[in-house]
């Protein structure tokens, strides 16, 4: 990767859920505030948690929040499961489904425009450049199910496991939209016809696919610079800050639902909540009586046949934290983005049918999308847990905080899979880098196949 020079580290904390993007803005995102460049918050560079034992000034810990502060989550992010409790999502006793290699020279230079941004214009910048300007761990490239490019840093290697983050959301998001072709879980229902300990609250009167889309209506803000704001409450339930002392509020996710209240109309505007997530996974395991690790390995990572093992945060109750607990390897990421490229087929199995993965690529409601704020993201859209870019190339996408992505785009036959860990939550900051940057290697993939 291109290197930078050291700019000044920020001064305070960067503390962030594993929940979902910050909200709206109302220009397209301004300069991020200075921060160590990638370089020098490599986390090997800056030697977290090594030496035997690692000493006390490199030592990183849940109790004092520190493995979410920059830029000690740049080793945290690929050490998740040593920092909170967790359960395995076992690959399944079958074959490694080959992902075939024909890795290519070229890519580093497909150059782009990044986005124009409220500071003003940015000069042009090559795929190289992205990659260390947004952070990133680890990246594949994959063309028509070959991977063409991978690449790896920081704490990440090909045989470690991510947090997933909010990417997480798009995983049972698949799993719900397929128990509701199977007529297993319906779509019109209200939520509390399943659920019904959420009677009262603000998911009693909403439908399941309202709940999948995110237009409930609840009064419930994930505004991390408002310290009043429901986020933090919701975070210490799931068991994702520590409790202060003292604590009395909700013991885990499950108890923390049922005191979310009804603001507004359902189905009114687009709202990105993570309590959602939460409501969706409780939902799967009504509906299926699995656990959500029981529910991802059945239907998902070992039809896909993947290569690790994969693992769940939970919270304090044992719940699978839904809204963002994903730890997986990034190649099985780009399994599962594959899978979902060739309409769901896999190996000559249908792993998802055809028809929700069709559903999702149509998209939601633009005009409810626009509700959400989202500058970086014009005439995009949100279904089922899925981000919907309406482009000429059909692309869309899981988004995760701190720059975890997968990208899809059919047209170009091309799946891109992230890990990163930017000191930034909000994809504001690394949409205009990331977006263009993955439309122009889809378009340096097509321009390769017109010329043969």
């Amino acid at each position: 990767m291109t290197r930078r020079s050291p700019e000044p580290r920020l001064r305070a904390p960067l503390i962030a859920g594993v929940v979902a993007t910050v909200a709206a803005t109302a220009a397209l995102a301004a300069t991020p505030p200075p921060v160590l460049d990638a370089r020098a918050s490599d986390p090997l560079v800056m030697g977290w948690m090594q030496g035997d034992p690692p000493p006390p000034e490199r030592r990183i810990a849940f109790h004092d929040r520190s493995y979410m502060q920059f830029p000690q989550l740049r080793w945290s992010f690929s050490h998740w499961r040593e920092l909170i409790p967790t359960v395995s999502v076992p690959r399944g006793p079958g074959p490694v489904s080959a992902l075939p290699r024909a890795l290519r020279s070229d890519l580093d230079a497909v150059s782009f425009m990044p986005m124009a941004t409220a500071a003003g214009g940015r000069p042009r910048m090559t795929w190289a450049e992205s990659l260390q300007a947004n952070y990133t761990d680890g990246i594949v490239v994959l063309h028509r199910g070959t991977i063409v490019y991978e690449r790896y840093a920081g704490a990440l290697t090909e045989t470690g496991q991510h947090i997933a983050h909010s990417v997480t959301k798009s995983f049972y998001g698949t799993l719900a939209a397929m128990l509701v072709a199977e007529g297993r879980l319906d779509e019109r229902a209200r939520v509390s016809r399943y659920l019904p300990e959420l009677k009262g609250s603000a998911f009693e009167d909403a439908t399941v696919r309202e709940v999948l889309d995110m237009t409930t209506a609840q009064k419930y803000s994930e505004a991390y610079t408002d310290p009043n704001a429901e986020v933090w409450d919701f975070a210490r339930a799931g068991g994702i800050l520590p409790w202060p002392p003292g604590y009395q509020g909700p013991k885990s996710l499950y108890e923390f639902l049922p005191t979310v209240r009804k603001q507004g109309e359902h189905g009114a505007g687009f709202a990105y909540r993570s309590t959602n997530a939460e409501v969706l996974t409780w939902l799967i395991r009504r509906v299926t009586g699995q656990s959500a690790a029981e529910a991802l390995q059945e239907r998902l990572f070992g039809p896909l046949g993947a290569e690790q093992d994969a693992y769940l945060g939970l919270d304090p109750a044992g719940n699978a934290v839904g809204a963002g607990g994903l730890n997986l390897g990034l190649r099985d990421l780009a399994r599962f983005g594959e899978m979902l490229r060739r309409d769901g087929e896999w190996n000559g199995r249908q792993i998802v049918p055809a028809s929700v993965i069709a559903d999702i690529r149509r998209g939601g409601d633009r005009e409810k999308f626009k509700t959400g704020g989202y500058a970086t993201l014009p005439g995009w859209s949100y279904r089922a847990q899925w981000w919907i870019s309406h482009d000429d190339h059909g692309a869309y996408m899981a988004r995760g905080v701190h720059g975890q992505a997968l990208y899809i785009d059919p047209k170009a036959e091309m799946v891109i899979a992230r890990f990163g860990s930017a000191p930034w939550a909000s994809n504001v900051f690394l949409d205009p880098t990331t977006l263009p940057a993955f439309r122009a290697m889809a378009e340096h993939l097509l321009r390769g196949d017109r010329s043969r």
